[in-house]
């Protein structure tokens, strides 16, 4: 094996992206019973979480754009799943809430998580899961302070601006 393709196996990015492939692949799978997507599980989880938020903060949990999360949000309520209620602190905002029609889906779509996660780790031991575990969340923990601490240094630093052909301004 060369050099190369041994760190491209033992790669970080390429092995998180690579298990989260598969996790949502087979989550997939399992959950196409419900004629629910996972971008519309994602909302449901999103709110399971923190119920009440704004469409504006959930977009930016989700990272996705709010036009997109509005069309999500419109096939959970149609469905019965999620409602909106209007903001009282801005009338032109929406706060969305579950509803207790989504109960039973939002359970069996936990059971399959649960699924999903025991066959991922099916040759684990409880001590490893949990270790496997903690150890994401440490990961998780300081990417997001490194990514505080760039937006930090942006915010410290002038702006530079390229020119066309490589050459700087400024």
């Amino acid at each position: 094996m060369s050099d190369n393709q041994y760190f491209l196996d033992r790669s970080l990015g390429f092995l998180l992206g690579d298990a989260s492939r598969l996790l949502r692949k087979r989550f997939d799978r399992l959950a196409r019973s419900f004629g629910m997507t996972r971008a519309q599980w994602r909302v449901i989880a999103v709110l399971r979480r923190d119920e009440g938020i704004n469409q504006t903060a959930m977009a930016d949990i989700m990272e996705i754009e709010p036009i997109t999360l509005g069309r999500h949000i419109d096939r959970l309520e149609e469905a019965g799943w999620v409602e909106r209620r209007p903001d009282p602190d801005d009338r032109r905002a929406w706060r969305i809430f579950l509803t207790d029609k989504v109960q039973p889906v939002l359970e069996e779509m936990e059971n399959i998580a649960i699924e999903v996660r025991n066959d991922a780790m099916v040759d684990f031991s409880s001590m490893e899961r949990e270790r496997f575990i903690d150890d994401l969340i440490r990961v998780k923990s300081n990417l997001a302070d490194a990514i505080r601490r760039d937006a930090q240094e942006v915010d410290r630093v002038p702006e530079k601006t390229w020119a066309v052909g490589g050459r700087r301004d400024g």
